[in-house]
C-alpha cells in the first residue's frame, strides 16, 4: 500500500483474541493505514462513536456486547451509520451471515481469513474515499 501519512485510513478492529488483533494490526498498519484495536464490544462501540473511522472490522463473538448488537447500534446512529462494518468471524452458518446482514453489516469475512483478502478489501475502500 502507498504510504500517505497526511491522510491515513483509519480502521477500528474489535476482536477479543490478542493474537488475531496483533496479526491484523501488523498486516494492515503501514503509515497509510492506522489500526486502532478494541478487545470487547463495549470498548469498540465507545471508540467508534468517539472518532472517525473509514472501516470497522468486528468479531461476532465478543465479551460484554456481541458484534451483531454493536453493528446494529452503529448502523442506527447517524454519526456512524455510513462507516462500512465487516464482520470478521469463525461463525459461518447461513443464519449467522443473515443476522449480520440484518444488523447492517456491509460484509462478512470468515476466519481463518486470507491476509490478501483483507488487504484487498482495505485497498478497495481506500481507493473509494
Amino acid at each position: 500500500m502507498v504510504a500517505n501519512p497526511q491522510n491515513p485510513f483509519h480502521i477500528l478492529l474489535v476482536e477479543d483474541e490478542p493474537v488475531i488483533r496483533e496479526l491484523v494490526r501488523s498486516m494492515l498498519s503501514d503509515g497509510a493505514v492506522e489500526v486502532v484495536c478494541a478487545s470487547n464490544g463495549v470498548e469498540g462501540l465507545k471508540l467508534a462513536k468517539g472518532r472517525p473511522f473509514q472501516l470497522i472490522l468486528m468479531d461476532v463473538v465478543l465479551p460484554q456486547l456481541d458484534g451483531i448488537s454493536v453493528c446494529r447500534m452503529l448502523k442506527s446512529d447517524p454519526l456512524t451509520s455510513k462507516v462500512p462494518v465487516y464482520m470478521l468471524t469463525a461463525k459461518s452458518k447461513k443464519a449467522d451471515m443473515e443476522s449480520a446482514t440484518l444488523a447492517g453489516a456491509d460484509g462478512y469475512i470468515q476466519k481463518p481469513f486470507k491476509g490478501a483478502e483483507l488487504m484487498a478489501l482495505v485497498e478497495r475502500l481506500r481507493q473509494a474515499t
